[in-house]
């Protein structure tokens, strides 16, 4: 299989899911080139051993080419569209179509939000795209662009809601601000972002282009209860019930709830291989609990 040359990813937004995936990678050998917004995360992603390329708002297609990215073997797009498309198909469009055909694997991360609002029903991959928020709408928008380029051996992810070191409920659970917002029939899919790492690493090891995968644990659930179990965990009071329909919610967090489905993750069991590190919310916010109380947090 794989040999002694060296393996380049180039990672365009590389975030959360993106530095994840890292840690599995650097250890082997793999170079990477990761884009971020701004010189102070530049620095974060140096200290984790990502070769950073800062990359500010370009909107045309002539935008320079950093050294080192034509070397790409592997590509990885974690960037949110916008209104316009995808934003880094709009500023090095015409290098990545030419890149496409010499890459070994593209991995696209996208959202569960493309399927829309299934009232708490089952989708899996092949369920018809029919988001219901104009997030959604731009994201099954940035997957056709994707899938349009000639010769790259697209993947795509659609992730559900992330959570994992950092991204947990418990500093709001201990501040007292958490709130059990109730809207019936209300569930969502989640995974953790190790899972998520761990998905990547196994498609990388096992390339099929065209191939579109769910990540998400086996567990979907009312997010009131994932709250009440962070609280239980903690030994403090359950956080306040309140009603979806008065709650004071920003605009973007009311859109969560405009969506409720049941997620399924077979695919990246029978395909990939994957057994979930975290299968549910629960074992996640045991061990996300764990991490932090070894780092004195609390």
């Amino acid at each position: 299989m794989a040999g002694p040359m060296k393996k380049t990813l180039l990672s365009l937004g590389h975030g959360y899911s993106a530095r994840a995936l890292a840690r599995i990678l650097i250890p082997q050998g793999w170079v990477i080139h990761g884009t971020t917004r701004s010189e102070d995360k530049a620095q974060v992603l140096r200290d984790e051993g990502i070769v950073p390329h800062v990359v500010t708002d370009v909107v045309t297609d002539d935008a320079a080419i950093p050294e080192g990215w034509g070397a790409a073997s592997h590509l990885l797009i974690s960037a949110g569209p916008d209104a316009d498309g995808d934003p880094m198909l709009r500023a090095y469009g015409a290098f990545l179509r030419d890149l496409a055909p010499r890459l070994d694997w593209a991995g696209y991360l996208s959202t569960t939000g493309v399927y829309g609002d299934h009232a708490g029903g089952w989708v899996d991959e092949d369920t018809a795209l029919t988001p219901s928020t104009r997030r959604g709408q731009w994201r099954v928008a940035a997957e056709a662009e994707w899938r349009g380029i000639d010769g790259l051996p697209l993947h795509i992810f659609r992730l559900a809601g992330i959570y994992g070191p950092g991204r947990g409920p418990f500093s709001k659970v201990r501040a007292g601000t958490a709130r059990r917002i109730i809207k019936p029939g209300q569930v969502f899919s989640r995974i953790h972002v190790e899972d998520i790492a761990q998905v990547l690493a196994a498609s990388i090891a096992r390339p099929d282009p065209g191939a579109v995968y769910n990540l998400c644990d086996d567990d979907p659930a009312p997010p009131q209860d994932v709250i009440g179990h962070a609280a239980a965990l903690l030994g403090l009071p359950l956080p306040r019930e309140e009603d979806f329909v008065t709650a004071e919610m920003t605009p973007m967090a009311r859109s969560f709830y405009a969506e409720s489905k049941r997620v399924k993750n077979d695919k990246i069991k029978t395909d990939l291989g994957v057994a979930l590190k975290y299968p549910t919310y629960k074992e996640g916010l045991a061990d996300l609990l764990r991490l932090e109380e070894s780092q004195g947090a609390g």
